[in-house]
């Protein structure tokens, strides 16, 4: 029988190290596996995080290994290059840091061994992901097993797969369950055995069949579908290699059988029933671990994003662990899974894409959960040629060989032109838009989606990325930029309405559930990090936009004050915004209510006046919720965006009345004949220096109109991720030159 020996503990590790060593070392530190060596410096700004070769060593004793015939090494991650080392030999090789992959290293293993693990994440031209506005955490960051079987067994040995494939097709009532498995030796004598167990483990169905015929088709009369949310019921396939009483392996697979489509004007079907897929993206990151997280961190990031309402998760942007697909699968959540294939094509990358493809589709095949495949995101940043292209048809087609039975999909960069012919390829779209902060305004974001609906009837439409981020500060004029849990709250606000009520949408993606690690990021006040988050980095703090969001998806009945990190204000009358999935909402003040609301779109605004300290409590069916808010003179300076080794902040600019600033958007500068000549000369020396390039964002027509919405201020803290950077006396030079042009 198959055993499984995990091989966390214990590891000696170092990044000083320029030799795979002949011996155990001595001086190198000891980690417990799951690791990653980004932990501190891929999270603390300044895109300065180790990206190199660090090594892993273990010793390993062949005795205290079960008796087998056959050992397997699984490594679950290693971000996101490795050589495997025994003994000094170089065993197996692997590109890609987010799937499992596993090398036979039984004839190498003898009475004394040396394991040693060559990890790498420096940069290259030809293994994905390379640019993106996330950290690439090296190290051995999941789990590692040694797999012991028997020399006949499924197979351990393609693309990191479980060597069983589950494919159900519902049939009326009933189901057509295709069970096919993988072998490796299989031998004259042997049989396959397969059974099909239900949600309560009891045996319904069971085939026994000869070796030789790996698949079996059996039928489960008055299936139970499983529904999303609704009702996530699952099965269980099983699979047992036997030689007479002997059972030499077995595989098994939890599955569930359901029909889906997705309809241009009707968005997701499930199960014959309109199913409104309405949900987050996901990293998988957090502070201090980086990549290396435990089960009970997936665990807890579902209960979060279960909590919200969410129906979908698009899984960004690579192959997750196992588990967080297991919990999919059993909470009910459709899922978007994708590869790295990310923001700039490398055409030295496309071996890499295919193998990154085939092994998230062979490795999560059975999960229920999943119905689209993600070619890629962003991908056209640069815009498409003709190898870029290529790379995606050949990537399209080789998935509904693979897979017939799911969709294929792309995250569309906002810019990119819907006439594109990379927009055409995949079976449905989505796109990446984050109007209302990355310029334009919120009002934008609807009718965009309209145009494309409009313009292309038959391609389903969706959105993958949309939010905006917020940290700490606090306002009560919220704007576009400033980085307040206000101006997110607001922009959520108007997002959902204008997002949640066009029924065509096939799905909606908030970006994201959590802040994330993004080393090269400057901006919001705190470095390192991605703040577009509805949680924060380390899970303590639920920003109230994750309210927004569970009075419109949750049916669990509550209600929830906005502003309580926003006590001191300095107006007389203050607004006061309540969220509740409850159709009526009374507000008290100091125990005097201010009357009631209704809202059929959730969101409760009440003219609250501000005297003193003031105790808020809101109402609405069984449900409170209490905060306070304090009469102040002077606004409280705590509360303000403070820029963490900015080079200049936005309060800092002189600003003569009636005269440009940094503080002005490029639009309105470029909309002034002298102003226009002045950021002219300045984005034509930018492209100079970056090759007409920055880190891959070409300054196109769609770019540029992206940025007339950043002040100038903004835009140059922003550029430091595209590798532009600015002095501090460049930006006064050039504030004292807009200084001096008439608006």
């Amino acid at each position: 029988m198959r055993e499984i020996i995990n091989f966390n503990v214990k590891w000696a590790f170092t990044k000083n190290a320029t030799e795979v060593p002949a011996t155990m070392p001595e001086k190198w530190d000891w980690v417990t596996l799951p690791h990653s060596w980004n932990a501190i410096d891929g999270q603390d700004g300044g895109a300065d995080y180790y990206r190199g070769t660090a090594y892993y060593a273990k010793e390993l004793k062949k005795f205290d290994l079960p008796e087998a015939d056959r050992y397997y090494m699984e490594f679950r991650g290693a971000n996101s290059s490795a050589d495997l080392y025994i003994n000094g030999k170089k065993i197996a090789s692997h590109d890609g840091g987010y799937s499992t992959w596993r090398a036979d290293i039984t004839d190498a293993l003898e009475m004394d061994n040396l394991i040693v693990v060559a990890v790498d994440n420096a940069e290259n031209d030809r293994v994905y992901p390379q640019m993106a506005d996330f950290t690439f955490y090296g190290g051995l960051y999941r789990d590692v097993n040694i797999i012991a079987v028997n020399n006949s067994h499924f197979d351990l040995d393609y693309y990191g797969g479980p060597g069983l494939m589950v494919t159900p097709e519902v049939k009326g009532e009933d189901a057509d369950v295709a069970v096919e498995v993988f072998l490796t030796n299989p031998a004259d004598g042997q049989e396959l055995v397969y059974k099909i167990y239900d949600y309560e483990e009891n045996v319904i169905a069971e085939v026994k069949q000869a070796v030789a015929d790996t698949k079996a088709v059996i039928t489960i009369p008055k299936v139970h579908l499983w529904h999303g949310r609704k009702d996530p019921y699952l099965y269980r396939a099983e699979v047992d290699l036997v030689k007479g009483e002997d059972v030499l392996d077995t595989v098994s697979a939890p599955f569930g059988c359901r029909t889906f489509k997705i309809d241009p004007e009707n968005g997701f079907i499930l199960n014959g029933e309109e199913y409104p897929l309405r949900g987050v993206s996901r990293h998988q990151d957090r502070w201090g671990l980086g990549n290396a997280l435990l089960p009970e961190h997936h665990r807890e990031d579902m209960e979060y994003i279960y909590e919200m309402g969410a129906t979908t998760i698009r899984l960004a942007h690579y192959q997750h662990d196992q588990f967080f697909y297991d919990l999919c699968d059993e909470m009910g959540m459709v899922i978007w899974a994708e590869i790295p294939y990310i923001s700039k094509h490398m055409p030295n990358g496309r071996e890499n894409t295919i193998s990154q493809m085939k092994e998230l589709i062979v490795q999560n095949y059975n999960h229920p959960s999943i119905v689209v495949w993600g070619l890629s995101n962003e991908i056209s940043m640069a815009g498409s040629d003709a190898d870029l292209l290529d790379n995606h048809n050949l990537l399209n087609d080789m998935v509904h060989k693979m897979d017939s039975t799911r969709l294929t999909t792309i995250a569309c960069v906002s810019m990119c032109d819907i006439h594109d012919p990379y927009v055409q390829i995949p079976d449905v779209v989505s796109y990446n838009h984050y109007f209302g902060w990355y310029g334009g305004d919120t009002s934008m974001n609807g009718p965009w989606f309209d145009n494309f609906h409009k313009t292309f009837p038959n391609i389903p439409i969706g959105v993958s990325e949309y939010g905006c981020e917020a940290l700490n500060w606090h306002t009560s004029k919220p704007t576009q930029g400033d980085y307040t849990e206000e101006y997110q709250a607001y922009y959520h606000e108007e997002l959902i309405k204008q997002l949640f009520t066009r029924k065509y949408l096939w799905a909606t993606h908030v970006w994201n559930m959590f802040d994330f690690g993004a080393d090269a990021r400057n901006e919001g006040g705190e470095n390192g990090q991605n703040h577009k988050g509805l949680m924060t980095f380390d899970r303590k703090y639920k920003k109230d936009s994750f309210y927004a969001y569970k009075a419109w998806l949750s049916d669990d009945p509550f209600v929830h004050i906005c502003g309580k990190r926003y006590v001191d204000r300095v107006e007389d009358v203050t607004k006061v915004t309540v969220y509740s999935n409850l159709p009526e909402v009374e507000l008290f003040v100091n125990g005097k209510s201010l009357g009631k609301q209704a809202s059929a779109e959730h969101f409760f605004y009440f003219d609250v006046p501000n005297e003193g300290v003031s105790e808020l409590e809101a109402v609405a069916g069984d449900c409170t919720d209490h905060s306070t808010i304090r009469k102040v003179e002077k606004f409280n300076e705590a509360y303000k965006l403070k820029e963490k080794g900015a080079i200049l902040n936005w309060f800092d600019i002189t600003e003569p009345e009636g005269y440009f600033s940094l503080n002005d958007t490029m639009g309105d500068i470029m909309a002034n004949p002298q102003g226009a000549l002045l950021i002219g000369g300045l984005m034509q020396q930018m492209q100079k220096n970056a090759g007409g390039m920055a880190a891959g964002f070409e300054m196109n027509e769609g770019m540029l109109q992206m940025m007339n919405g950043f002040t100038i201020i903004r835009l140059a803290n922003l550029m430091g991720t595209a590798g532009i950077t600015f002095t501090k006396e460049q930006l006064l030079g050039l504030n004292a030159q807009l200084n001096q042009i008439k608006k």
